[in-house]
């Protein structure tokens, strides 16, 4: 499955999110392929929503949110289109083999398409892995949505 991966040591994440700032919680895009893709986060003191001890384990799901949309990103691009907002509809089965992430520990987010439809509304399976041991520490089906227009779209949905 790796195998059909580009790697991607030149490229800066922030390029392919919609995120800015403190926001952007993964370091750096390892691989990307036509249905999947893969990031690197280290977990730091210091970083949003870290806590004494480590990273929540549920914070998993935004990592695992960010990387589809640093997918959703880079494949906009490689069309000639630019970066677009998009939405975390919901989760499925988030499972964590632990209560939190442990400072200083490298993880590797793998997200892989399920389902992409003309509507916009997408599916990926999720996981986290310890990058040093290749430990599975989380695993998730996320359900998102890109509108065509987030404005017209947001707009639409307060009227």
């Amino acid at each position: 499955m790796m195998s059909e991966l580009i790697a991607l040591d030149k490229l800066d994440i922030r390029s392919f999110l919609p995120h800015s700032g403190v926001m952007v919680l993964l370091d750096r895009l390892l691989e990307v392929g036509a249905e999947e893709l893969r990031a690197e986060v280290t977990i730091r003191t210091g970083s949003l929503f870290c806590q004494q001890h480590g990273m929540p384990a549920w914070v998993g799901v935004e990592y695992m949110a960010q990387a589809i949309a640093a997918y959703a990103g880079y494949t906009a691009q490689q069309r000639g289109e630019g970066v677009r907002i998009g939405f975390l509809l919901g989760t499925r089965r988030y499972e964590a083999a632990c209560a939190e992430f442990a400072i200083g520990s490298v993880l590797q987010v793998h997200v892989k398409k399920l389902l992409q439809a003309d509507n916009g509304i997408g599916s990926f399976e999720c996981h986290i892995r310890d990058g040093a041991q290749a430990l599975a520490l989380a695993s998730a089906t996320i359900t998102v949505f890109q509108p065509a227009d987030a404005a017209v779209f947001l707009e639409g949905s307060t009227a």
